[in-house]
């Protein structure tokens, strides 16, 4: 149960990277969550199912943001004990006060992300795998070994964070990619790579190039959630069921009773008949059967054009000018344009190994803007 009084250092929040507002919304959160917790302790007799239900809910619910939050300005006020030792005159606990404190910023950061994420709605899609298409653009061959890269680095991250991966589809020659369509399976894949999604450049001096000039190529990368489970629904109300006399040979093949059947699905014209059992009811389910899967495919047709839509409104035209990201040989850095962060570590980015702090401030960054709009 959670206590009423704010635990000590609060007051650093200011220096925090949430937002007044955030911190002003957590406090309310603070406050219900103390009085569901002295409602809940107290006589609940007097409450039906539904009402204690809920309560309940809102208490579980608000309580996956108030333990962060706890931990978080527990996190404070150990911050400020550090700072007082860290002007200490005792060097030896100077310096252990200067790695606590560095080990606290890191877990605010930590405590942090967690708050935010636990204060946004959660997007179903989020928990799905992901189709994930990479094409070579702007560079002629450089750009398509570029793409191989690409493609290598987050095959790589897929092992790390125990994925299934599998190539739908690939044009290739050696190490160049011209493009390729991978299935990334696995539970939250599409929240952690949507934000891949863009034009992606890279500078370098081409093994091809004998005066050591550096250009500049770019690979496009589309991140698109997997249609899991297309639903059909098929209501009874939709259906117009016509029955009429099979057709035959001729002599036992002829059926003398109506048991062929035609089923009209009203909104969207499809016409489906079977006559090929001489149950009418065998012909029925078979029909039906056929409708459903029509049905199936048109809504997946659907679900792949829209899915090209949002491929082309997610990387634009490929031109050099556009870009999400940079990848600078030279400098050895990786810098997210979108974010404005730099990662001096590009060996270990294209190894998968380093990827994740880069989707993680992504993230981070993602999430405090939602918040601000919210």
């Amino acid at each position: 149960m959670c206590k009423s009084k704010l635990p000590e250092g609060s007051k650093l929040a200011g220096k925090s990277n949430l937002t007044p507002r955030v911190h002003e919304r957590l406090q309310v959160l603070w406050k219900r969550h103390s009085e569901l917790s002295q409602q809940m302790s107290g006589d609940v007799s007097n409450l039906n199912r539904d009402e204690l239900a809920r309560l309940s809910k809102e208490f579980s619910d608000t309580g996956h943001v108030i333990e962060p939050y706890t931990r978080l300005l527990n996190l404070y006020a150990e911050l400020v004990e550090l700072q007082q030792m860290i002007s200490s005159e005792d060097e030896s606990l100077r310096r252990m006060a200067q790695e606590e404190r560095k080990a606290a910023l890191e877990s605010i950061a930590a405590c942090e992300h967690e708050i935010v994420g636990a204060l946004l709605p959660k997007d179903s899609a989020e928990n799905a795998g992901a189709i994930l298409e990479i094409r070579s653009g702007t560079g002629g061959d450089e750009a398509a070994l570029f793409c191989g890269n690409l493609l290598h680095m987050y095959e790589r991250y897929a092992q790390i964070r125990g994925w299934k991966w599998n190539i739908m589809s690939i044009t290739s020659d050696g190490d160049m990619v011209k493009e390729a369509v991978i299935k990334v399976s696995g539970r939250g894949v599409f929240g952690v790579l949507m934000f891949e999604s863009g034009v992606h450049r890279v500078q370098r001096v081409p093994a091809t190039e004998t005066l050591g000039r550096t250009h500049t190529s770019t690979a496009t990368v589309a991140v698109l959630p997997q249609a899991t489970d297309v639903h059909i629904e098929i209501k009874d109300s939709d259906l117009r069921i016509d029955v009429f006399r099979a057709s035959g040979k001729g002599g036992q093949h002829v059926n003398t009773t109506d048991s062929a059947v035609r089923i009209t699905h009203m909104p969207t014209g499809i016409v489906v008949e079977n006559q090929q059992e001489r149950s009418q009811l065998q012909n029925r389910e078979k029909a039906l059967q056929i409708l459903r899967a029509r049905m199936y495919e048109r809504e997946r047709q659907k679900l792949d054009s829209e899915r090209r839509a949002s491929r082309n409104k997610l990387i634009g035209s490929g031109d050099r000018s556009e870009k999400c990201r940079t990848y600078n040989y030279a400098q050895s850095r990786v810098t997210d344009h979108r974010i404005n962060f730099s990662l001096y570590d590009i060996e270990n980015v294209l190894n998968g190994t380093t990827l994740q702090l880069l989707i993680d401030q992504l993230r981070m960054q993602h999430d405090l803007d939602e918040l601000a709009h919210m």
